[in-house]
């Protein structure tokens, strides 16, 4: 606490100071961009949000940098639908419209690409946490189905870009110190020219956590290289590594929760406790990738695409110690056509993309945090391909046509090798064909109406196949859906009110839902069908928007999600849960903010949210009550020179002290579905840059 009020004096005597050295504005270019103008590169279209006919959300600089600049958590959840979680420092869990409910912890049933290439690895799983807060310059995600063009992964798909909107050469280093010891510094240098941009990055973060065995440190550091070969080809490479390790404090009962939810999960029978176990993830991870964009005639482009990754995981669990090895590789390769008939505009993308891991995986018994006997050790082969095709055609009066279509498959052969002799079981997946039709109406210039039906599957994940009784799980089956949508969005006011208002339906087949057992371990169940609709909506007004008065910028937005998922057929043994509400799911979540800048430099953002009660397990006997949270940041920005910037900021996140579970455990035996979010904390920060000429 001293160190933070020490570093708001220094920062207050240092507005004081710089106040004087310039009277220019720092500009700040998403603060100033409404949604409705940025240009969305999804499905391969690069079109204005407007003449796009999906549900996709964007994040970009405006929203990253109105919080704490330690995650993108905040940011993710100010889109409707779009809910990331974290159950201790660096342990996230992504859930769009309701897919957390098979991820008791990382991402699953999403598939994530950074820059061109897949971040998910071939056995569906991301290591989302591989990434620091400054590796996101925007993220685009698309919320339903996109099997048509990015796989397998029916909750949806998310595009992760790093390479900054406006190239300038020069150096930024961040600094930010919050409660519970949490640092966090960055240092991001960029050199080259407007043909060759290069950009190197390198982020520490550490912290002693909210509750007991949640210690974390992360250090990331990254190259980025983008190349102007010639007027026809841009290359672009990317290489990074992190090293992350937090440790997992585990959930726990209501019981436990309401007599200390800052403690790790206990000793309970013949499991030790988190702490006794040293429960913790040992990550480290690197990835190189290049892709190639290389216009090959005035009606067509390829843009190629290649990388390779290598992950270490040790993981000692209550259970388990666990030691993995995954390295893979992969490949994707896109075609345009783009050719103007009379008034029309004709586009199709066709492609493909293939995966492939050799993963190793051991499990030893965990004594007190070091691996002993080993119980069994297996070598996983993954292999998966798709190809893909769409067509995009652009009529008069503002129709636009999309369809699309993909054909995948997916197989994983495992060889227990513990086993004498070893024994090797084989599971395939193929011919899933899901398509995806829109059909969009552009009623102004800022204004457009579409619709949409799209099919989707979701196959097991290695780690939900395999994990299934010690074997592969054969009687596990790949998701089914189709998801029917319409939405309404655009700008009104001469840009001042942005709405996106989308509607849908999802029916999903085959729903693959977690339990977790006595002992710890996670396993998966197909749970039937279930129907789920919603209604998602996002407003901003901007009701100032003039640089040359005192208060320059301020806008007021609201995010609203409502869903209604339930089991519609689902019977486990002599137990129906049909009926049932989907658990891991808000009814309802809303989420409001208000942001005003000033001519001086000073700005205030303050956000609300309200997360409505949760269901906990299938029969809906246990649950999350609601809660309320409010966080406020307020900063100082200023240009010192032609040259030199500087930033200053500092806030509250859960101001009102609020108690309550974040990232809960779904199905837990034992009722331990509780891991409880931190309460009011502070943070405060530095920014400085210098601009090269």
């Amino acid at each position: 606490m001293r160190k933070i009020i020490l570093l708001i004096i220094l920062s207050s005597c240092a507005s004081l100071l710089f106040a004087q050295s310039g009277n220019e504005l720092l500009q700040d270019t998403f603060a100033t961009k409404t949604l409705g103008q940025v240009i969305i590169k999804a499905y391969e279209q690069n079109r204005k949000l407007v003449e796009v006919a999906a549900p996709i959300s964007y994040t970009g600089q405006a929203q990253l940098n109105r919080f704490n600049n330690m995650s993108i958590l905040s940011a993710l959840n100010t889109s409707p639908g779009v809910r990331m979680e974290e159950r201790s420092p660096g342990s996230y869990r992504l859930n769009i419209r309701g897919s957390s409910l098979r991820s008791p912890f990382g991402v699953r049933d999403v598939k994530i690409y950074f820059n061109e290439i897949p971040l998910t690895d071939p056995g569906g799983n991301t290591y989302l946490n591989e990434l620091s807060f400054y590796n996101f310059q925007s993220i685009e995600t698309i919320k339903g189905p996109a099997a048509s063009l990015y796989g397998a992964a029916i909750g949806g798909a998310m595009l992760i870009h790093s390479m900054p909107q406006v190239w300038q050469k020069g150096i930024d280093l961040n600094y930010s110190y919050g409660t519970f010891a949490t640092n966090n510094v960055n240092a991001n240098i960029r050199f080259g020219s407007g043909d060759n941009k290069n950009i190197f990055n390198y982020s520490h973060q550490s912290s002693n956590g909210y509750r007991q065995q949640s210690q974390m440190r992360r250090d990331i550091a990254s190259y980025e290289s983008q190349m102007k070969i010639s007027d026809r080809q841009t290359v672009h490479a990317f290489m990074l590594y992190s090293d992350l390790y937090y440790q997992t404090p585990g959930g726990l009962t209501l019981t436990q929760y309401n007599a200390n939810p800052q403690q790790a999960r206990p000793h309970a029978g013949s499991n030790l406790s988190a702490t006794e176990a040293q429960a913790a993830i040992f990550q480290k991870k690197f990835t190189v990738g290049f892709s190639d964009e290389y216009i090959l005639s005035d009606n067509w482009k390829n843009t190629t695409s290649v990388y390779g990754t290598y992950t270490d995981f040790i993981n000692p669990g209550i259970r388990v110690y666990e030691i993995r090895k995954e390295p893979h590789f992969g490949a994707r390769t896109v075609f345009e056509y783009k050719k103007q008939i009379g008034q029309s505009q004709l586009q199709l993308n066709f492609g493909s993309e293939a995966q492939k891991g050799f993963f190793n995986t051991k499990d030893y018994k965990n004594n007190y945090g070091v691996s002993d006997t080993l119980q069994t050790d297996d070598a996983t082969n993954i292999w998966q391909y798709m190809i893909f095709a769409q067509a995009d055609l652009k009529l008069p009066h503002g129709w636009i046509i999309t369809a699309g279509i993909s054909l995948n498959k997916f197989s994983v052969q495992n060889t227990r090798l513990s086993n004498v002799p070893p024994t090797a079981q084989t599971q395939t997946f193929r011919n899933k064909i899901p398509p995806r039709f829109s059909l969009l109406k552009k009623i102004t210039s800022e204004i457009s109406v579409y619709g949409s039906i799209a099919g989707g599957f979701s196959t097991p994940t290695t780690s939900e196949l395999i994990h299934t009784n010690g074997t592969i799980g054969t009687n596990l089956q790949p998701e089914n859906g189709t998801d029917y949508e319409i939405g309404f969005r655009g700008n009104l006011f001469h840009d001042k009110l942005f709405f996106d208002v989308n509607a849908f339906y999802f029916d999903l087949s085959n729903t693959i839902v977690q339990r977790i057992d006595t002992n710890g371990v996670y396993y998966y169940v197909n749970a039937g069908s279930t129907k789920q609709t919603g209604l998602e909506t996002y407003l901003s007004y901007r009701f100032v928007d003039n640089p040359n008065r005192f208060i320059s910028d301020a806008k007021i937005w609201v995010s609203d999600a409502w869903d209604d998922f339930h089991y519609h057929n689902f019977k486990q043994v002599n137990t129906d849960f049909s009926g049932n509400y989907m658990p891991g799911v808000a009814k309802q979540v809303f989420v409001s903010g208000f942001d005003i800048y000033t001519k001086p430099g000073l700005y205030a953002n303050f956000t609300y949210t309200y997360t409505d009660k949760i269901y906990l397990n299938d029969g809906n006997t246990d649950m999350a009550g609601s809660y309320n949270l409010l966080d406020v940041r307020i900063g100082y920005r200023k240009i010192l020179s032609r040259k030199f910037k500087m930033e200053i900021f500092a806030g509250a996140n859960n101001l009102t002290n609020t108690k309550y579970s974040l990232g809960n455990d779904i199905n837990a035996a034992v009722g331990r579905y509780y891991n409880a979010a931190a309460t009011r904390n502070y943070f405060i920060g530095i920014a400085l840059g210098d601009i090269f000429k």
